[in-house]
C-alpha cells in the first residue's frame, strides 16, 4: 500500500493531467456535434478492427467443430443421392420390406454413408493403415468401403472394436480395388507398389483401350464394397507390361493420404446377399461337375 501512495505522489502531476485531458475530450465530443461524429467514427473503426481479430481467433478455435458439422451435413446429403438406391422393375409386383425403401424415389436403398474422423494414419510403410473413431456400436462392419470427405477412395474396414475401426489403406501392398476407366468403362484393378504414396497402379487394362494422361479412374460397378463411379485418381503415366501385353497405368490418387481428417464409411446393404449367391453358385457348379 505504501508503494502505491509513493507512486501517486511521485506522478501526481502527470495523473492529474491525464484526468483533466480525459474530461476535456469528453466534454468536446459530448457538446460538439462535429467532433462527436468524428469520435464515433474512430471508435467504430477501432472496435470493428478488434472484433474482426477476435472473430478470426474464434473461427480458428472452433474450425474443427465446424468441419465436423459440415461433414455430417454432407453425410446426410450423400445418403439421399439416387446412386445409393436400386430401382425395381415396376412392371412386376414386388413385396419388399418398407424400411429399405425411399418413399420419394421408390428405390430400394443399397448404400448407407456414415461420417467418421481419422485419428491415426500411416503412409510410408508397405502396409499402411488408418484408424477411425467409429466402431461396431456405430454400425461399422468388416469390408465396408472408406471414402474421403470429397468422395475419393481411401480403403476398406479390416478390423473393428466397439468405438474404433482399422482401415486397410489404398496404400497397402495387399489391397486390391476393382477399378475402371471413367471414359471407356475398361476394367482393371488398383494396386500399390510401395514406392510413392501419391501414386497407385492400375493393372489389367487392355492395350486396345484408348488411354491418355489425365483420364479419370473410378470404382467399377463390379465391386461388392465400393459404390460405383467414385474417383480413385487420374492417370499420370502410361507403361506397357511386356509380360502380359497389358497396360500398367500410374495413377495419381485423388485422396491426399498425408492430410486425411474426415472420411465416410459406406455400407453395401446387399453385400451379404451377393456374397451368399456367389458362394452358392460355386458350390452348385462344383456339385454339377462331380455328378458328371
Amino acid at each position: 500500500m505504501r508503494n502505491i501512495f509513493l507512486f501517486i505522489r511521485r506522478y501526481l502531476s502527470f495523473l492529474l493531467f491525464l484526468a483533466l485531458q480525459f474530461i476535456a475530450l469528453w466534454m468536446l465530443f459530448k457538446y460538439n456535434r462535429v467532433h462527436r461524429a468524428v469520435g464515433l467514427g474512430i471508435a467504430s473503426e477501432f472496435t470493428g478492427t478488434i472484433n474482426k481479430q477476435v472473430d478470426k481467433l474464434d473461427d480458428y478455435v472452433h474450425q474443427g467443430e465446424e468441419n465436423t458439422r459440415v461433414h455430417r451435413m454432407n453425410d446426410s446429403l450423400l445418403n439421399l443421392l439416387p446412386s445409393n438406391f436400386s430401382f425395381p422393375d415396376t412392371s412386376q409386383r414386388l413385396v419388399i420390406d418398407s424400411i429399405t425403401i425411399n418413399d420419394t424415389t421408390k428405390g430400394v436403398r443399397r448404400y448407407v454413408w456414415r461420417d467418421a474422423k481419422v485419428i491415426y494414419n500411416t503412409i510410408n510403410a508397405e502396409k499402411n493403415y488408418l484408424q477411425i473413431d467409429r466402431g461396431s456400436k456405430y454400425g461399422i462392419k468388416d469390408n465396408m468401403a472408406v471414402l474421403s470427405s470429397d468422395g475419393s477412395v481411401v480403403g476398406q474396414i479390416v478390423n473393428i472394436s466397439n468405438n474404433f475401426s482399422a482401415v486397410m489403406s489404398l496404400l497397402h501392398i495387399q489391397n486390391s480395388v476393382s477399378a475402371a476407366l471413367k471414359k471407356s468403362g475398361e476394367r482393371g484393378s488398383i494396386e500399390w507398389d510401395a514406392k510413392d504414396p501419391r501414386f497407385v497402379l492400375l493393372k489389367g487394362i487392355s492395350r486396345s483401350a484408348e488411354v491418355k494422361n489425365g483420364d479419370t479412374v473410378v470404382t467399377s460397378r463390379f465391386s461388392y464394397n465400393f459404390p460405383p463411379g467414385y474417383t480413385i485418381g487420374t492417370i499420370a503415366d502410361i507403361q506397357n507390361d511386356a509380360a502380359t501385353g497389358l497396360y500398367i497405368l500410374k495413377v495419381r490418387t485423388a485422396a491426399n493420404f498425408g492430410t486425411l481428417q474426415q472420411v465416410f464409411v459406406v455400407e453395401n446393404l446387399q453385400i451379404e446377399e451377393q456374397l451368399q449367391l456367389e458362394k452358392d453358385t460355386k458350390k452348385k457348379i462344383d456339385q454339377q461337375n462331380r455328378n458328371r
